[in-house]
């Protein structure tokens, strides 16, 4: 007589085997946990070195950005809102004192401020007659800076998105990467100089890798950065938004 007991039992065997595999599979993908790059342009799982040197290279390749936040240096505190690209920029900086706007095309920088600014003597009451007709005159208009005058050059960074970029993305020390984080949203992962003290890059994990967030080392200040590569146009100032006053500009508040 033939049994086929052992047959029944091989099945069974070979049914267990296959549950048990897949109940170890599962609880060792819930003990390794999810892969934090699933999803993600990959950049997290980068050297911090080739982090950083992605990031820059987006960054120096992007058409258009726009800055927000605050820089602080030895001349003192200001707080930007300045949309650059490769032909200028335009925007505010607001110091201690005073709001100013700058539009700058190619080699053409306008400046537009209140009469405060102006009239470096209004605080003290001491301001000469000339001093507050040129304010009068200046405040509310566009006026162009020229390019001797000694306020040129420092203007003129404020709306060169080379320049501010590469002063910006600059990390001190060695390049460490640093915690994971979310930027408006957007998920990232950080890159330090040194422990922190030499600043720290916030760069996307969505998409192209840009620097979403700078913290400047030794308390410099922090600055966002967005709309990378939007396009948006430069229009000159028209006439009856300009003032041409010639020469150099008269000493101001700041």
């Amino acid at each position: 007589m033939t049994s086929f007991a052992p047959a029944v039992r091989a099945h069974h065997r070979t049914a267990l085997a296959v549950v048990l595999c897949a109940g170890l599979t599962a609880v060792l993908t819930a003990c390794a946990g999810e892969d934090p790059d699933k999803g993600t342009n990959g950049v997290g799982k980068l050297s911090a070195a080739e982090i950083d040197k992605k990031t820059r290279a987006a960054a120096d390749s992007a058409d258009a950005v726009r800055l927000a936040g605050t820089l602080v240096s030895k001349g003192g505190t200001y707080r930007l809102n300045m949309q650059l690209n490769a032909e200028g920029g335009t925007g505010s900086v607001t110091s201690k004192k005073n709001t100013f706007a700058l539009l700058r095309i190619g080699d053409e920088l306008f400046l537009k401020a209140d009469a405060g600014f102006w009239n470096h003597d209004e605080a003290s009451g001491k301001g000469e007659d000339s001093d507050q007709a040129a304010a009068d005159k200046l405040q509310g208009k566009y006026v162009k800076v020229p390019e001797g005058d000694p306020t040129y050059k420092q203007l003129r960074g404020f709306t060169d998105k080379k320049i501010l970029l590469d002063g910006l993305l600059a990390l001190h020390g060695k390049v460490n990467k640093g915690d994971r984080d979310k930027v408006a949203g957007v998920p990232t992962v950080q890159i330090v100089g040194g422990k922190g003290e030499g600043g720290a890059l916030d760069v996307s994990l969505k998409g192209t890798p840009y620097p979403v967030r700078v913290a400047r080392g030794g308390g410099g200040g922090t600055v966002t950065l967005a709309d990378w590569g939007r396009s948006f146009t430069l229009k000159p100032p028209s006439e009856d938004e300009t003032v041409d006053y010639g020469g150099q500009l008269p000493k101001s508040s700041d």
